[in-house]
């Protein structure tokens, strides 16, 4: 790989950390919001939908770090 194309799949790593930092940011405001919700809410179908935001956002989670690792194995291909 020349410097040209692994100069660019850096950039491309260093948007996926900040989109990371984003999204986990979100993940724990989200997590805050179940976590301060009176339990009977908690069960309830706000937050059903509290928990099924925090799992979606854990998912995205895993996949950007799953991209960053395919593109650091491409880097040092």
């Amino acid at each position: 790989m020349n410097n040209v194309r692994r100069k660019q799949l850096s950039d491309i790593s260093s948007k996926l950390d900040e989109l990371r930092e984003a999204l986990e940011e979100l993940r724990d405001e989200e997590q805050d919001y179940y976590d301060d919700m009176p339990e009977s809410f908690q069960g309830g179908e706000k937050g059903d939908r509290a928990q099924e935001a925090i799992d979606a956002l854990e998912s995205a989670l895993d996949n950007l770090e799953e991209a960053s690792g395919n593109i650091e194995e491409a880097v040092e291909a």
